[in-house]
């Protein structure tokens, strides 16, 4: 075996886990192909909602009938996925040779070299969610060389009833400062221009380390690194968003103005049994805060619809605070049960039905909000950093200005990784349009 396919699912801690294995392999004297002629299929899965298992487990389905064949291509189920219902999968697909939980990946590229359909599947799994063996290599194969993930965290403390994310990914645990500032100075020297800090909750950065960490600490001193154009980060959790990073903020021109700070109900009640730990009125206080401190700051949130209990009245309130708060962008979802989770096992759960009735109408009213926000823009002078071709248009290529506004415009490939000055002549509800200065 020498070919590799991988395969993405999910979140940006997906595509950095993603690039780093792609690393790993090539390293090894593995050839990246298409999975039509892999050896070997990687995919890095996700488990935040059913429907992203589901697709995941489709794609699996239909390399095992490959595989029963051919004895090709073998799977190598990673990530949130394999740690939850990994041997499962594999003890129903004969195809998925490998699988290792997200704070297994270390084990990966070399025991992905031993595979053999006449030994049985291999299983890394995270039993110890403390317990770390992890790549020990920064992403340089990567699909856009301008643009790099750093993952300056793991797991997560915050237990929010909904979220499965503690059972699969584990226990807080962050990174030492010296170990992500020399990962982001090798991006840099490699030619990334943008980098992206990721952690499922970043301004929880360092709060285990007990040696006085802080998020703010490390965003400045990252930000300071001689070549890097533009420094972003995501997710942020309201309960531990913390002054100190809105001062570095104001400090720091080349730190993007854009902040998620997921909300994920609008009702004090439901907060309370997400176990989100603020209410609606500090939220609002909070974003008040950060728009006071960085007026030009673009606010995304994400909000959950149909929570088990969720009445009419509760899902107004949520919408009613999309409207008082304006966010430029709103990651919706239907509630979907996880199991393990205490949330899927609260009574009155929601209909399926009246899920999408809520979303829908919620989706509605913020694609109302963000057009009258990106319209605001038109006629404006911005700096974009053009990083690939648009989703769609012939000869069209797309960037992002500071506070993380899609900007489409006429170019080519030889654009991709160069700041460009642009005039925006056209807004939508989900981007922008715009022409060269």
């Amino acid at each position: 075996m020498h070919r590799f396919a991988i395969r993405v699912f999910g979140c940006q801690m997906n595509s950095y886990d993603g690039d780093r294995l792609r690393t790993a392999m090539l390293h090894n004297g593995w050839e990246e192909t298409s999975d039509a002629d892999a050896d070997v299929v990687i995919l890095v899965t996700c488990s935040i909602r059913e429907k992203a298992e589901q697709k995941a487990a489709s794609e699996i389905g239909r390399y095992d009938s490959l595989y029963r064949r051919k004895r090709s291509p073998a799977v190598v189920l990673v990530g949130c996925m394999a740690q939850r219902i990994g041997r499962g999968v594999a003890k129903k697909f004969s195809c998925v040779r490998l699988v290792a939980g997200p704070r297994h990946l270390g084990l990966v590229p070399q025991a992905a070299t031993e595979l053999s359909p006449e030994r049985p599947p291999r299983f890394f799994m995270d039993d110890d969610p403390r317990a770390l063996t992890d790549l020990e290599v920064a992403p340089t194969a990567r699909s856009n060389p301008f643009k790099a993930y750093v993952t300056i965290s793991y797991g997560c403390d915050r237990f929010c009833s909904y979220c499965i994310v503690p059972y699969v990914r584990g226990r807080l645990q962050s990174r030492a400062s010296s170990e992500i500032l020399a990962e982001t100075r090798a991006l840099i020297d490699g030619g990334a221009k943008e980098i992206t800090l990721l952690g499922q909750n970043v301004d929880a950065y360092g709060k285990d380390l007990g040696d006085g960490s802080r998020f703010s600490s490390l965003l400045s001193a990252a930000a300071g690194q001689q070549g890097l154009l533009r420094l972003r980060f995501a997710t942020s959790h309201p309960k531990d968003f913390d002054e100190d990073i809105l001062e570095v903020m104001a400090e720091r021109a080349d730190i993007c103005r854009a902040i998620n700070l997921p909300v994920q109900s609008g009702n004090d009640r439901i907060l309370h049994e997400m176990n989100r730990g603020y209410t609606s009125e500090q939220y609002l206080a909070l974003i008040e805060r950060i728009r006071a401190a960085l007026p030009d700051v673009s606010l995304t949130t994400d909000l959950i619809v149909g929570f088990p209990g969720e009445t009419d009245e509760e899902f107004r309130d949520s919408y009613n605070l999309l409207k008082e708060a304006r966010f430029d962008i709103v990651h919706t979802a239907a509630y979907s049960p996880r199991e393990g989770t205490r949330a899927a096992i609260m009574e009155r759960q929601i209909d399926d039905r009246v899920k999408a009735e809520r979303l829908n109408e919620i989706n509605a009213l913020q694609s109302r909000i963000a057009k009258e926000a990106n319209e605001r823009y038109v006629g404006s002078c911005f700096e974009i950093l053009a990083d690939g071709f648009a989703p769609r248009g012939e000869g069209k290529i797309q960037g992002r200005t500071m506070s993380d506004k899609v900007v489409i415009l006429d170019g080519d490939e030889s654009d991709f990784g160069r700041v460009i000055a642009v005039r925006v002549t056209r807004a939508s509800h989900w981007s922008l349009e715009g022409e060269r200065i």
